[in-house]
């Protein structure tokens, strides 16, 4: 931000705004007291929030977002919500006379800081043929549009669905090899060097053999979007066993209480399966 184009910014959190602000002190940041006051202080506001939740209670709270849509406002929510939810949130922001676009983003909090996300667009075509090129821009690698509300939800969740049941299944393959006496190291060099190689096993998994789980994705999260996606398939009525198993793993070990996982990075997936396994290695490690 700078003086013609301050970065007005708001947060469920104050201190994250104070921090950010002190962070980057010679840009002009600009702190609101509510979610009202930004949208109303901006021509385009973007949000971002965790939960369906947390993004309700932002977006229709009495000083919430939708409180300060007027006419010409653009709202750019880049949650991950319920299909309804983007459709809902769309029609109310058209109806006070403003425009919306969906945006929910591929990637976390690593991608986030270099600014490689991947947008999931849908809504006004005019707001992201004016945005993809500087805002989305500054944030991402890559934007796509589709053709209506609720299918850049349904991609985010397509996506997000096939990367747990991805990461549920090498945390199966990383379990039996340490338990069948194959070094998990070189394993992970094995399996990088062929066709199942990609980077999200290159990086989980030196962390996961290492009970590294320092949260980028964090596992509740993941598994919100897993059950999400499950359900969008039971109601599309497709054939989706293989990832509601790995929706299940995941749902045992975000409710397992002695594991306490659910806050962590969703590579400690690989704790709960080490804790279902019986075999002489899981036992040691879960000693350890």
């Amino acid at each position: 931000g700078d003086e013609a184009t301050p970065f007005v910014i708001w947060n469920r959190t104050p201190s994250k705004c104070i921090a950010l602000q002190e962070a980057f002190s010679e840009k002009k940041i600009i702190i609101k007291d509510s979610p009202k006051e930004v949208v109303e202080t901006c021509g385009i506001t973007y949000c971002m929030l965790s939960t369906p939740e947390a993004s309700r209670a932002v977006f229709e709270g009495d000083i919430g977002v939708l409180a300060g849509v007027s006419d010409g406002k653009s709202i750019v929510d880049c949650a991950t919500l319920a299909e309804g939810d983007m459709k809902r949130m769309y029609d109310a922001v058209v109806a006070k006379g403003g425009r919306f676009l969906e945006a929910p983003v591929s990637g976390s909090k690593g991608p986030a800081a270099q600014g490689t996300l991947v947008f999931l667009c849908a809504g006004s075509p005019d707001l992201f043929e004016e945005i993809k090129d500087n805002g989305l821009k500054a944030m991402g690698k890559a934007s796509h549009f589709f053709p209506s509300v609720g299918l850049g939800t349904r991609a985010k969740l397509v996506v997000n669905s096939l990367m747990g049941t991805m990461l549920a299944a090498y945390g199966e393959s990383l379990a039996l090899s340490e338990s069948v006496g194959l070094d998990p190291t070189t394993m992970i060099q094995v399996m990088g060097q062929g066709a199942i190689s990609n980077p999200m096993f290159s990086l989980k998994g030196p962390k996961m053999i290492a009970k590294d789980h320092t949260p980028n994705f964090p596992l509740k999260h993941a598994h919100k979007d897993m059950a999400l996606a499950k359900q969008m398939a039971e109601e599309a009525n497709v054939e989706f066993s293989v990832n509601a198993q790995a929706e299940k793993v995941f749902r045992d070990a975000r409710e397992d209480d002695e594991l306490c996982v659910a806050d962590l990075d969703f590579s400690a997936v690989f704790e709960k399966i080490h804790k279902e396994s019986n075999s002489e290695f899981s036992k040691k490690r879960r000693l350890s």
